[in-house]
């Protein structure tokens, strides 16, 4: 650990370490802000996982559909079997009742004796009367006129269901009955194949109505990543939608309106990189006219003030360079416990800042690049945050904390915006120091995360700027491509 020189001293190996663990428990609570590849770097990593959770999601829309498709298509299996239930039941029954009625007719006939009766006394009538009649059956009889027939369909008998038909012949009531338990079985295999029938509609209507959901939620999923990938910088990107249906609407939306925010980017990038290349030619003299003053307080505080408007003028230059998108890395192997310690030195910070370094962290990246980086994260630490100001090196990250007033909420929401400083609370200044260490991360394929320990802005702890440095010169390149 360093002390106020900002020097390196391997030999408390221990006591960094616990210092490291310290910061990063103080950390677990910050609130992330912008990272230079964005969320969808890791739902691009865990692709399969994050579909397995979409899928998995009550929440999500497809289920939605599916449950609403589900219940109709349930109601309309229930409202068909009922109707066929009944409509079976009716029928069945109308059929027994005729049956039975017929029966009914053979009984009276053979009662008065005017069909003939085979010679067999053993044999009983093909008839019920006296107290073999319900008298459920008596009471539908009573009242009505003779040779007036009636049907009643018996569900209390514990033989199982009858069906009955009577009529009064010469004051005496005759009966005919026909067990109905056959066309009672047939109705509940019936209702078993309706249900069957529905179990298996819903097999294939469920993942039939997925696989719509999904074709349907994945153009909406397109939109989303299109609109993601302008959110992190990717001004070309587009979602190409040709359908004319209304999610086609919404992605001729979407791109109408990157278009429009593509080309006021580029006007304002087109601005920058013009009026940085015209102060050139007058800063150059407005410099050599003041070299030329002579000594003086009033001379001091013109050089120091053209001085300001030089720096100014370079981090113009130097953001038009990297909104082109044409810079390249110089990477090779760079020590970050050196690199660390002379952008601290070079800084002129040393007696504010403390550095500590876990174990002989290498990196593969461009030096010259990461000192601006970590230049700029210092002297913004030291000009908007509040002493002292450590520094944590351990493996390919650096962390940079202040003990400020932390980020404000705007900067955490939108990340760096250049001549935009967030809160007075923070100084003053022009928002180009965290935009060029924003846009030379991207160019090393780095991650840099903008936070303040305890989540919100305003909290004691600080803000907290931590650089994800990749692990090779394969990954840094491939990230960079990627960005």
């Amino acid at each position: 650990m360093a002390g106020t020189d900002g020097r390196v001293n391997p030999g408390v190996e221990g006591m960094e370490r616990l210092e490291g663990m310290e910061r990063l428990e103080g950390m677990e609570g910050m609130e992330g802000v912008k990272g230079v590849k964005g969320s969808d770097g890791v739902e691009d990593a865990d692709g399969a996982r994050g579909a397995l959770r979409r899928l998995a999601d009550p929440r999500s829309l497809r289920w939605r559909i599916v449950a609403v498709v589900a219940v109709a298509a349930c109601a309309m299996a229930v409202g068909i079997g009922v109707l066929v239930h009944r409509t079976t039941v009716d029928r069945s029954r109308h059929i027994s009742a005729g049956y039975v009625l017929r029966e009914l007719d053979t009984a009276v006939a053979e009662y008065r004796g005017t069909r003939p009766v085979p010679p067999r006394p053993t044999v009983d009538p093909g008839y019920l009367s006296g107290d073999e009649v319900p008298d459920r059956l008596r009471s539908l009889l009573a009242g009505q006129p003779d040779a007036t027939a009636v049907t009643w369909y018996d569900t209390e008998s514990r033989q199982g269901p009858w069906m009955w038909a009577a009529q009064r012949v010469d004051g005496e009531v005759i009966a005919a009955n026909m067990h109905m338990g056959a066309e009672e079985r047939s109705i509940q295999a019936l209702d078993r194949h309706i249900r069957y029938a529905t179990m298996a509609t819903l097999g294939v209507v469920v993942p039939s109505t997925l696989l719509a959901a999904e074709l349907v939620l994945r153009r909406l999923r397109r939109v989303a990543g299109t609109a993601r990938r302008i959110k992190r910088g990717d001004l070309d990107a587009r979602t190409l939608s040709r359908r004319h249906d209304e999610i086609g609407e919404i992605s001729s939306a979407v791109d109408l309106m990157a278009d429009a925010l593509q080309e006021r980017l580029r006007a304002e990038q087109r601005f920058t990189a013009d009026v940085a290349h015209e102060l050139r030619t007058p800063l150059a003299g407005l410099v050599t006219s003041a070299s030329l003053l002579p000594e003086g307080e009033a001379t001091d505080l013109v050089r120091d003030r053209v001085q300001v408007l030089h720096g100014l003028v370079d981090d113009l230059l130097e953001v038009s360079r990297l909104d082109a998108g044409t810079e390249e890395a110089d990477l090779r192997p760079v020590p970050l416990d050196e690199l660390v310690t002379e952008s601290v030195r070079r800084a002129g910070l040393e007696p504010d800042t403390r550095v500590s370094v876990v174990g002989r962290p290498v990196a593969v990246t461009d030096p010259r690049r990461l000192d601006r980086i970590v230049t700029n994260l210092l002297v913004n630490a030291h000009r908007h945050g509040g002493a002292p100001v450590e520094v944590l090196v351990e493996g390919t990250s650096i962390v940079v904390r202040d003990h400020g007033p932390g980020y404000p909420p705007e900067l955490l929401a939108h990340g760096p915006q250049r001549f935009r400083t967030g809160t007075a609370a923070r100084g003053q200044g022009h928002g180009l120091g965290l935009t060029i260490a924003e846009g030379q991360a991207r160019v090393l394929g780095a991650d840099l995360t903008l936070s303040n320990v305890g989540g919100r802005a305003g909290d004691a702890g600080g803000a907290v700027a931590t650089l994800v440095l990749p692990a090779s010169a394969e990954a840094a390149r491939a990230t960079t491509e990627w960005g």
